[in-house]
């Protein structure tokens, strides 16, 4: 379970950049490590994609979806045997989460909070492939 500082108000994650991305409208989009609650130690695990890759086709296309700051991107990953699996990839483009439990520093993004295969709990391993 996270760490929440009531005294100093932050919640402990990993801020390291795992990878990253740019969209077509010049956001750079960054994974950060995270923990278990977002970032790359979130998903990695919970939907089993651990491959950059996987989260960086839906950023470096158009978003499809804008609520505020936080943004939705779609993609899909594919194979001739199996078809196709289609990726989200939800996004918070601001210094703070929501709720404000998670500072990302002056000038930088939150990022990737998450990504999974649409329909399913985990991504099938044909797809991180």
């Amino acid at each position: 379970m996270p760490y929440w500082d009531e005294t100093h108000g932050i919640h402990n994650w990993n801020k390291h950049i795992k990878c990253e991305a740019t969209d077509p409208d010049g956001r750079r989009i960054p994974t950060r490590l995270g923990n278990d609650v977002l970032g790359w130690n979130h998903f990695s695990g919970k939907h089993n994609i651990k491959k950059c890759t996987l989260v960086n086709i839906p950023l470096r296309d158009k978003v499809d979806k804008v609520e505020g700051a936080n943004l939705q991107y779609w993609g899909w990953a594919s194979d001739r045997a199996h078809g196709r699996v289609k990726i989200i990839v939800k996004a918070r483009y601001a210094r703070r989460t929501d709720d404000r439990r998670y500072d990302a520093g002056e000038r930088q993004v939150i990022g990737v909070i998450t990504a999974y295969c649409k329909g399913m709990r985990k991504c099938p391993n044909r797809v991180d492939g």
